[in-house]
Formats: C-alpha cells, structure tokens, sequence
C-alpha cells in the first residue's frame, strides 16, 4: 500500500489518509478523491494531500477484518459486519469464554496491521456481551501479513452453561450460629448459582463435626454439594476435607491462591463435585468460589491444577464486584 503526501494531480482516486475540511465542508478519512474534491483542494491553495492507494495483493481493511473474526468465531461466538476495518465479536449464548491466549498473540505478532483485543480468558459472559474485536490498523493488509495472522489464530469459543445440573448447600453449625447467618448464606449461595440456571436444595444443618457433615454428605447427593462450615477451614485435617474422607470422598485440593477465597476446600463424593466455602462466601462480592463454579457450570472439570492455576489474576480483593462476574484468569485451550 502507498501512504504518502502526494501532488493533487497525482492524490486523485486515491482515498484521503486523513479527515479533511474544505470551505467548511468534511471529507473523512478514506474519501476517494475525485476530481470535485482536487479542484476544492486547489481552490483553497491546497497543493499536496496524504493519501492512501492499495497495490496489487493488498486486502482493504474491511475485508482483512472479515476474514480474521470469521477465523476468530468458534462455538458460541457470532461476528458482526465490518465498520471502518473494525470487526466486533458477541457472544451468542450465556457461559464461559475460552481462549488460547498463544495464538492471540502469535497473531498479532505477525504483523503491526492487525489488532485482535479480548476479554480475559475464563470470562463468564452472557448472551450478546461483545467478547473480542479485530481492528486492521492500516487501510489495507498485504495477503501474506494477512494469511500469516490467520494461519496463527484458533476460534474463540463460549463453553455454555450446562442445563439440568442440581446442587445442595450443607451447612453446619455451632451452638451460638444464629439463624439469620444461616439464611443469609443460603439466599446469596442460591443467588450465585441462578446465574447458571442451577437451582439450590437447602439441608438441615447439623452440628459442626466430622461424623455429622459426613453423614448429610452421604445423604444428600446433587451434581455438586456445597459445605459451608461453622468455622474456617485452616488444615488439610480440618473438620471439612475430614468429613469428606469420612463419607468415603477424596480431597482434591484445600486452599486456593485467590483472594478473596484463600479457604475453599475442593473434594469429590463418587460423581458429586463437593466444595467447602470459604468464609468470604456469604457476601455477594466475587471471591474463588466463583471461579470455581463457573469451570463446573461450563462443564469444565475443576482439579488441584485448575486450582493453582488461579493465582495469576487471583487478587480480587480490590475489585469489590458483585456478582455477575468477569474473572480476568487464564486459559491456554
């Protein structure tokens, strides 16, 4: 592509580089410049104009940016028409943003011409969020540049939330637990989960020790039991990853390196994910356990590695966030 300030006798069919005023009209950036406007340039002494002329194997940034977001559009994801070299992507349904962040910027890399801008990796969205946008920075690309970006790209995808999943809240309690903190971690547990369409069973409470949680364990199944105890969880041999063992589960993980969410235990019962809160979760600001739950609501098996994985991007402690929801982590699909 020729970008340079050019003689008007030689600007014409070319498109103007940058916005232009003449005689108190406006001619944006990429009007072709015909004849009309030479003579208008001419006529208010204009001699030279920046302009831009593509060359044989240049793509126009409309079409450049077409191609990339059609290479970008996985499952889930919808790209929208082009508008000034600019292509915007949208989430066609509710659930988890997966992204391998290599090929991102691998292609971006490949040439200064293409912009290619993201949500974070493992970002909860719901249907219609924009979840990526392509920019081609010039007016056009050349073929190779261009084929060398989509060659590097893999789709972009929105792992839906999972219809028919069912979950129970298990909560234990001391002798002065008062009953409005039982009802409070209740409504803002149930609350979480509608975002994914889950419904919540309540149990009974029991007292705070192994052998009673243990037994509610045993008695209540659901795709995922959540066990929120009386007290923090401080020890791989605390009250709650030692009823999971004792109702015959294995514990996965205890601790996680996000803050809020520091004391989340993660087990599991024969098919049924169970998680031990952390404190922080009877407030509605987003903490670990909604990264957790947004992996297992999206299919999304959660492990010890997924776990350790959390902590760049872990520290959402400023961010005082209600939930819904935006986890800035990472995911290398």
């Amino acid at each position: 592509m020729i970008f340079a300030e050019l003689p008007l006798a030689e600007a014409e069919g070319a498109m103007l580089a940058h916005a232009l005023t003449i005689a108190g009209r406006r001619h944006p950036k990429g009007t072709t410049v015909d004849a009309a406007l030479v003579a208008a340039a001419a006529a208010e002494g204009i001699e030279r104009l920046w302009v831009a002329r593509l060359e044989p194997g240049d793509r126009p940034e409309a079409e450049a940016a077409a191609a990339l977001a059609d290479a970008l559009a996985g499952d889930g994801v919808e790209a929208r028409s082009p508008v000034h070299g600019r292509v915007n992507l949208h989430a066609a349904h509710g659930g988890l943003l997966l992204i391998d962040r290599r090929a991102i910027t691998e292609a971006n890399r490949a040439t200064d011409a293409v912009g290619i801008s993201t949500l974070p990796p493992l970002s909860p969205v719901d249907a219609g969020d924009m979840v990526a946008t392509v920019k081609i920075i010039p007016y056009a690309v050349p073929e190779a540049e261009l084929a060398a970006a989509a060659r590097a790209l893999e789709p972009l995808l929105v792992a839906p939330w999972l219809p028919g999943l069912e979950a129970v809240l298990i909560q234990s309690r001391l002798a002065d637990t008062p009953d409005k903190l039982l009802a409070k971690t209740f409504e803002v547990t149930k609350g979480r989960l509608a975002h994914f369409g889950v419904p919540l069973a309540e149990a009974p409470p029991v007292p705070h020790a192994v052998e009673t949680i243990a037994e509610s364990l045993v008695a209540h199944q659901a795709d995922l039991v959540l066990l929120a105890g009386a007290t923090a969880t401080s020890d791989p041999r605390d009250v709650i990853p030692a009823a999971i063992r004792a109702a015959g589960g294995e514990v996965l993980r205890v601790g996680m390196p996000v803050d809020p969410g520091n004391l989340l235990v993660l087990g599991r019962l024969g098919p049924t994910l169970v998680i031990g809160l952390p404190g922080c979760a009877r407030s509605p600001k987003r903490n670990g356990l909604d990264l957790v739950l947004e992996l297992w609501a999206a299919g999304i098996e959660p492990g010890a590695d997924s776990i350790a994985a959390m902590g760049v991007g872990g520290l959402l402690e400023e961010s005082g966030t209600p939930v819904p929801w935006g986890w800035n982590g990472g995911w290398s699909g």
